[in-house]
């Protein structure tokens, strides 16, 4: 039998293992990755409290734990007295480390060491046994990454603290060597338990003394005779393990329904889903098997270069939301992918606003790429501008290196439209980019610098004058932010002038703003910047943008510092591929999402027209490009194995919201609309829900909840040079 290559046609049963072996794969990472870390926290959260509730209870009720001391806590070198003072406080401290998740392993080894005397020395119960088996867990393997040992575990490695490098290092290869062997001496002797208890009489396991004192027979004997002899065979030799342990999960989980003995139970499916999320171990029939599919169909994540020879080329531009969307739904896709960006991080543009109102730092709405795809071995992340693409020889041009491609993707964005005034890009920054929020923020924070260190009362009322051009979501939450920022984050810390007095205004040529959003909750914004004090001019229009102010129909206002969310234009990707856009410049695209006349090449997000919202144009909206990110993937999914060709892309409108200050929001979710402080809270359970990465949903949460109890504060940061 030849090496596999997904290139190349196979039997159908080969496809079929390919398949199930890629599935296989996935499921192994989802589980691992998504799963295991709040799986773990659950577990150590639980053992943490039982023990600190027995150490509690023994510092309470000394004369009854001194009783207890002789059994439990074995200790021969102190005196009763000693060994309980001893026990019930270490009881007490090692749980609270296990909770924490904090020098884990030191903590559950003494837990450990409590565990196994209560069980040989004491009364034999199976809570114990799960105990042992639990602690012993977490003194080879540690806790998962949801811990504080995980977030320091680099620092402490690299740190110049006395023997705690090398304590990490011999961490690491405890858990690289013995960790996956006792994940396999788990499996057996919860397998063994499982078929005693289906083999032997009940009467038999009962009397069995030292059975019963190394196997939790009362907790197998609840599990279904037939179950527990089929999941004790196939855990004991390992075959099938993760399906086994699963079943036995669903089993036992009705019965602690209904079982009075409940807690017992839960410790056993606390064991099991250790081993439905880690498999087998290496002493297993699971392993054999998947070392052979590894050596015959390598899979396309399994960094073997093999893999990647001869699959399709998907090449993607930008990775934004709908760039990064499609990336990810390609992970399952025999292809290999190549994603190119101008910066190596994803951004969450929403929130963008934040960072130039000092609210958020830019490392809270941004992630790196190259982290997301660390285990998609089959996607390439690059750092480049895309200058060009030769549609006949099917290549883009990087610089000066030429990629090829089978299918592409673009998803290049938009930038600031200044309807052919290009020359107020310099003294009216728009909002699209990290760079874009940082000298936003600069601008406004050096104002009220500058207007506390003039003596020139004209200059200083210009320098406390903000305006802001377009009454989109942009520029509603831009004007609300810098109005909270003036009158709640600063005060009392300027001398020369009362921050309170800053002047907003928010200028938009529409009869109304939100033009978007329905009439009463546009008129719901307006209400509530007005109470913010913002001056909202509707009907307006910007004649001209100088260094000293803006000129707005044909009224002269002095404002030093201006700021545009007026309108969008899409990226050059049309004149890429000469063809033809809308007025905005994005590339009129068919039901598919596909480039008329250009095969295979797709276009997303702005920069993209498409007519997928019941005939309408789909809005530039996140959650519209990330749904067109994934559509494009499930089309070039379905050209490469071959399936039937999806319907037309039609876009789920999930609602809009804009937020006005730090109290109130409005949301349209359609038949569902809310406005006032409801609809703030919904807004930051969304953002903070859409965020990429845990450390930036806690980061903006933790930031955000600070500052709304402090009134304000922020990263109020003065960085970069005057352009």
């Amino acid at each position: 039998m030849a090496p596999w290559n997904p290139a190349l046609p196979h039997s159908p049963l080969q496809k079929l293992a390919g398949l199930a072996h890629r599935a296989s794969t996935l499921a192994s990472r989802i589980l691992t990755g998504l799963v295991w870390p709040y799986v773990d926290l659950l577990i150590r959260g639980w053992l943490a409290k039982v023990f600190f509730v027995r150490g509690l209870i023994g510092i309470l009720d000394f004369p009854g734990a001194l009783a207890a001391a002789r059994y439990e806590y074995p200790m021969r070198f102190m005196s009763s007295v000693a060994a309980t003072h001893v026990g019930t406080w270490l009881e007490v401290a090692c749980a609270s480390l296990l909770a924490l998740g904090l020098m884990t392993r030191y903590a559950a080894l003494p837990l450990l060491v409590i565990s196994i005397g209560i069980q040989f020395a004491y009364q034999p119960f199976d809570s114990q046994l799960f105990w042992i088996a639990l602690f012993g867990w977490y003194v080879v393997v540690g806790a998962g990454p949801l811990s504080l040992d995980h977030l320091v575990r680099g620092g402490l490695r690299e740190s110049a603290l006395p023997l705690v490098p090398r304590l990490i290092r011999a961490s690491t290869i405890i858990r690289a060597r013995f960790g996956p062997l006792y994940l396999s001496v788990l499996r057996i002797w919860l397998g063994c338990a499982l078929l005693i208890a289906a083999t032997a009489p009940p009467a038999a396991t009962a009397e069995a003394g030292a059975l019963a004192s190394g196997f939790p027979l009362d907790v197998a004997l609840r599990v279904p005779h037939a179950l527990a002899l089929a999941a004790g065979l196939l855990l004991l030799v390992g075959l099938g393990t993760r399906y086994a342990a699963v079943t036995s999960m669903l089993a036992l989980f009705a019965d602690s329904m209904v079982d009075p003995r409940a807690t017992d139970a839960l410790y056993l499916l606390m064991i099991l889903s250790i081993l439905a999320i880690h498999g087998a171990g290496p002493l297993s029939l699971d392993r054999l098997i998947r070392s052979w599919l590894e050596r015959w169909m390598p899979d396309r994540d399994s960094r073997d270069p093999r893999a990647l020879q001869g699959l399709p080329r998907v090449v993607i531009v930008g990775a934004g939301f709908g760039g990064i969307s499609c990336a990810l739904a390609l992970r399952g896709t025999r292809a290999a992918v190549t994603l190119i960006d101008r910066t190596n991080f994803h951004l969450f543009q929403p929130l963008l606003y934040q960072v130039a109102t000092a609210a958020l730092s830019p490392g809270d709405i941004a992630t790196p790429t190259r982290p997301v795809f660390r285990e998609s071995f089959g996607t390439q992340v690059l750092l480049g501008t895309v200058t060009g693409i030769d549609t006949q020889s099917r290549s883009i041009i990087v610089g000066d290196q030429i990629i090829g491609y089978d299918y592409l993707v673009l998803a290049t964005g938009a930038t600031h439209s200044y309807f052919g005034k290009e020359e107020w890009a310099a003294l009216a920054p728009g909002l699209k980019s990290i760079e874009d929020a940082t000298e936003i923020r600069r601008r406004i924070l050096m104002a009220f610098e500058r207007a506390e260190a003039t003596a020139d009362a004209a200059r200083r009322a210009a320098l406390l004058t903000f305006l802001i051009v377009g009454g989109g979501p942009t520029g509603v939450e831009l004007a609300g932010a810098i109005a909270e920022l003036s009158k709640l984050g600063m005060r009392r810390e300027f001398r020369s002038f009362d921050p309170r007095d800053t002047r907003i205004i928010l200028v938009q040529s529409a009869p109304r703003l939100l033009p978007s959003f329905p009439e009463s909750l546009a008129q719901h914004a307006r209400r509530a910047l007005e109470r913010l004090g913002v001056e909202v001019c509707l009907n307006s229009k910007v004649d001209h943008v100088d260094a000293e102010g803006v000129l707005v129909d044909g009224r002269r206002i002095e404002a030093r510092t201006v700021l545009w969310a007026a309108g969008v234009k899409a990226s050059p990707a049309a004149q890429w591929l000469k063809v033809e856009a809308d007025r905005a410049g994005r590339i009129k695209v068919g039901a598919d999402l596909g480039v008329p006349g250009l095969a295979n090449v797709f276009a997303v997000g702005d920069t993209a027209a498409s007519a997928g919202w019941n005939g309408n144009l789909v809005p530039g909206l996140a959650p519209a490009a990330k749904q067109q990110g994934r559509y494009a993937a499930r089309r070039i999914h379905a050209a490469i194995h071959g399936a039937a060709p999806l319907a037309p892309f039609r876009y789920r409108h999930l609602g809009s919201l804009a937020t006005i200050g730090r109290k109130s929001a409005v949301v349209d979710f359609g038949i569902v609309r809310l406005w006032g402080a409801p609809a703030w809270w919904l807004w930051g359970v969304v953002h903070i829900g859409f965020l990429l990465g845990v450390r930036n949903r806690l980061a903006t949460m933790i930031n955000w909840f600070w500052a709304y109890l402090r009134l304000g504060g922020g990263i109020r940061l003065i960085t970069g040079r005057p352009a």
